[in-house]
């Protein structure tokens, strides 16, 4: 069985750089997921933001999920749920303009550990997409300036918690999709696993590994790359022991960005026209991916394609 792709990225640095680049380049086209260790961002401070984390849970919303879900959800279910997940969440906003000062119940502690993290993770996704960039064959800087907006890229966070199911085999804790972004940067619990790939027709876990980042490719990215990097199908199992924490941020388009796939790519490939993917603003995407996030992506491509023809689009540039 082949295995998870995992990136030592202080092997960027030697001469274990090309070798490095190659498992990058057959992650992206192959996998759509990577595991990052070595990655730069300080153990003490994902420590920290772990135990704060975790104790928000305890204190903010293990109760509520108890009350609201946990208590009657089952009663009487025998066949798996296709309309609900297992989780309990919030969401943080940090670009184009934060909004963690409006968000509820966060201690001060908890806030300014989130935005260190958070910038962390900024320039961690910035330096990934110009390695995307270098196996791709474009210019420095072509996709983080494809993912902006008139307001640059939209980047955020979901904090989930994944409390014990008594029934797992009833409902998941979240359901199979892929992500509607660019690329998502993902910091999970290295002792509760839970979080599967599909990959030739297979669920494949992915590893939980103490202070690793785990990225995986978004909708937005394959068609950047015209398909040549996938954005996968991925879903969350419950278990019936121990909350599985999840803290997945996300490094998307601007709202008004205009997606489509770079020509350079288009131009060395030489693609038919039919298999060229459409052209849109990603809010577009987004009101369409509401609706329709746990259904298969490629009609959402497909419903877009119809559409372009009103898009402009201007050329990217790097300099």
């Amino acid at each position: 069985m082949e295995c998870f792709p995992i990136i030592n990225m202080e092997n960027l640095n030697g001469d274990k750089r090309a070798t490095t680049m190659e498992i990058i380049k057959d992650a992206c086209e192959n996998w759509g997921f990577f595991e990052l260790v070595n990655h730069g961002i300080s153990h003490e401070l994902m420590d920290k933001l772990e135990k704060l984390t975790k104790q928000h849970y305890k204190r903010c919303m293990e109760q509520r999920f108890k009350d609201l879900v946990a208590s009657g959800a089952l009663e009487g279910v025998e066949t798996e749920l296709s309309d609900m997940d297992w989780e309990s969440t919030f969401s943080v906003r940090h670009l184009p303009e934060s909004n963690i000062y409006e968000v509820p119940d966060l201690d001060n502690e908890y806030r300014k550990t989130m935005k260190e993290f958070a910038l962390e993770l900024e320039k961690l996704a910035e330096q990934l997409l110009d390695l995307l960039c270098e196996n791709l064959g474009l210019e420095k800087g072509y996709l983080k300036k494809a993912l902006c907006g008139s307001k640059g890229p939209t980047f955020g966070t979901k904090v989930g918690n994944y409390p014990p199911c008594p029934r797992p085999e009833l409902v998941k804790g979240l359901r199979a999709h892929t992500d509607a972004g660019g690329i998502i940067l993902l910091f999970q619990d290295d002792t509760v696993s839970g979080l599967q790939l599909l990959k030739d027709g297979q669920w494949i876990d992915v590893p939980p590994m103490r202070h690793s980042i785990v990225i995986n490719i978004g909708d937005q990215l394959e068609v950047i790359t015209n398909g040549k990097y996938k954005s996968v199908m991925h879903r969350v199992l419950t278990h019936t022991e121990g909350t599985r924490m999840s803290i997945a941020s996300f490094y998307n388009p601007g709202s008004d960005a205009v997606i489509y796939p770079a020509p350079t790519l288009l131009e060395k490939e030489e693609v038919n026209q039919s298999e060229v993917y459409p052209k849109f603003v990603f809010d577009d995407y987004m009101k369409l991916y509401a609706g329709l996030k746990f259904q298969a992506k490629e009609p959402r491509f497909e419903a877009l394609k119809a559409v372009e023809n009103n898009i402009k689009a201007t050329p990217i540039a790097t300099a």
